[in-house]
């Protein structure tokens, strides 16, 4: 995800280790990020990419399909939260997230002004738990599924997200998909590997769209609908 400034010296407002490892909180500047084992993983600085994430699978959704469900995962800091919530077409909006830290500065932290609104809207639902497992075994299913828990599908946090990219997890996401239903994934680059494994997965409409950044290679969400 987009990098705040770079001199700037980070400030850690709270560290700790759970069963995934260590979350950390930082301000840099204006700006928080959040760490989760080491690695950087979102910061505050520009949540386009993240609004994207939520927009395109909408915008993928068949014609007249009113008041929609979409599953977020993760909360992260919140944007793509936040810009569900603040769309009044979409219904029910269930965020997962597996880390209790990053839940907490939300409801009570320094992110809290970030996803008050949106944690106050009726609508929305926060489950904490592990996505991955979540999207295994769950009885319910969704118009979408916009999933942000990584820098993307070959650059996991942690091992046991592996999964959610290889053809079980893609199988597992179907099944919690509605017929034309989709499922949009964030990722810090572009991967032709990963939409290739979406087609073999039954897939239609796989595509990509890019949000170009400051440096580097572009943001990009993939997009991928299950058939109705």
């Amino acid at each position: 995800m987009p990098i705040a400034d770079p001199i700037a010296d980070p400030v850690v407002l709270d560290r700790r280790e759970g069963p995934y490892g260590e979350v950390v909180l930082r301000r840099r500047g204006p700006h928080f990020e959040i760490i989760a084992n080491g690695t950087f993983l979102m910061d505050t600085s520009d949540g386009r990419s993240e609004r994207l994430l939520v927009d395109a699978a909408y915008d993928a959704l068949p014609a007249g399909r009113e008041r929609p469900s979409v599953l977020i995962g993760g909360l992260g800091v919140g944007f793509s939260l936040a810009h569900a919530a603040a769309d009044p077409r979409w219904g029910r909006i269930a965020v997962v997230e597996r880390e209790l830290a990053v839940v907490d500065w939300h409801r009570s932290g320094p992110l809290a002004p970030l996803s008050e609104a949106a944690l106050a809207d009726p609508r929305t639902e926060v489950l904490h738990t592990d996505l991955v497992a979540y999207v295994a075994s769950a009885p319910d299913t969704f118009d979408a599924l916009c999933l942000d828990i990584d820098n993307g599908p070959g650059w996991t946090v942690t091992e046991s997200n592996d999964s959610l990219y290889s053809p079980t997890g893609l199988a597992a996401c179907w099944d919690r998909l509605t017929p034309g239903g989709v499922l949009a994934v964030w990722s810090a680059q572009p991967s032709p590997a990963f939409e290739e494994a979406l087609r073999n997965a039954g897939f239609s409409g796989v595509r990509t769209e890019e949000i170009t950044v400051a440096r580097g290679v572009p943001d990009v969400v993939h997009l991928a609908v299950r058939p109705a």
